[in-house]
């Protein structure tokens, strides 16, 4: 049987992208169609992130003019997270398959067919994976490499040079379902599912138009999400700070009073600013790192709804 595959693709502004993004995937999905990987009742399932400018007048004019086109409207931005998953959520109901892809069209869509033919052969999830990193800046490919290492670094179970390019099957979309935390890391919590799983290799090209929606600012804070939602060690390396500037400050006291018995001591100030300056500013920034989980022990157990769906055009 032919699967009915879903493209999930979350907008945030892409007013200046979203008609040749519509154009290349109309083409892409028609050819999967007549190929047979794919049956008629497939979709693109556009999310409006509560966008600014035309974006959602884009879709739903799409919606009336191209059967291929399905389009949903958040209630208001909630992040590029939350609004594939509501993508996710709601293609669930309709595909044997959901396929996520940016709407910049980097995602190369030309190994759409190799992630059905892996679905076909079995797998539940399929992960696109980036061969090379060219196509970024020197300082974003050493940060986001740096970012995946450390990750691992602190047992976090993330796919290497992978983003949100994957395909799931609906029963993988129906254990994420499942998963219903507020502080959404999709990258990291896809490979906590288990099911089998394979990759599909691609060049991630330029954006086609429009400005980025990940600044520096927003990356900081999408990877201290990552970091912070899957791995306790950052609290456990606190403790271990503590234990050795303890075990240093034993030894500072020791010398200090061998030193004024021996008569050695010499009054002076720079040393005693100096350790103050140094444990305050450990301290603050051990105070840092726990207020960052209590903060996200604060998002969980107030347990908020992740996105609301305002429109749907199907």
């Amino acid at each position: 049987m032919m699967p009915t595959v879903y493209l999930v693709i979350p907008c945030y502004n892409e007013e200046e992208v979203l008609p040749e993004t519509v154009k290349r995937l109309t083409i892409k999905m028609n050819s999967m169609i007549k190929a047979g990987r794919a049956d008629g009742k497939s979709r693109m399932l556009l999310v409006d992130d509560g966008s600014r400018d035309r974006t959602w007048e884009l879709i739903s004019g799409y919606c009336e003019e191209n059967t291929l086109v399905s389009g949903i409207k958040l209630a208001h931005n909630r992040g590029h997270q939350n609004a594939l998953l509501a993508g996710l959520m709601t293609a669930k109901e309709y595909c044997d398959c959901a396929i996520s892809l940016d709407a910049d069209l980097q995602d190369d869509i030309e190994v759409l067919d190799q992630f059905v033919d892996k679905f076909t052969d079995g797998c539940d999830v399929v992960y696109g994976v980036r061969n090379k990193r060219e196509t970024d800046t020197t300082f974003k490919r050493t940060t986001a490499q740096g970012f995946y290492k450390f990750m691992k670094v602190l047992g976090v179970d993330v796919v290497y040079n992978h983003a949100d390019y994957r395909l799931m099957s609906r029963r993988a979309l129906d254990a994420l379902s499942e998963y219903k935390e507020v502080n959404l890391f999709l990258r990291g919590i896809v490979p906590l599912i288990g099911y089998r799983s394979d990759y599909v290799y691609y060049d991630r090209n330029e954006r086609f138009a429009g400005e980025s929606k990940y600044p520096l600012k927003k990356m900081l804070s999408f990877a201290l999400d990552g970091i912070t939602s899957f791995s306790v060690k950052p609290l456990k390396m606190i403790s271990t700070l503590g234990i050795v500037l303890s075990l240093l400050s034993i030894l500072g006291l020791i010398y200090a009073l061998v030193s004024y018995f021996m008569g050695l001591a010499v009054a002076g100030w720079t040393a005693i600013v100096c350790s103050i300056w140094l444990l305050g500013g450990i301290q603050l920034l051990c105070l840092g790192v726990v207020g960052g989980y209590v903060g996200k022990i604060y998002s969980e157990v107030k347990a908020r709804p992740r996105f609301r769906i305002e429109e749907f055009k199907k």
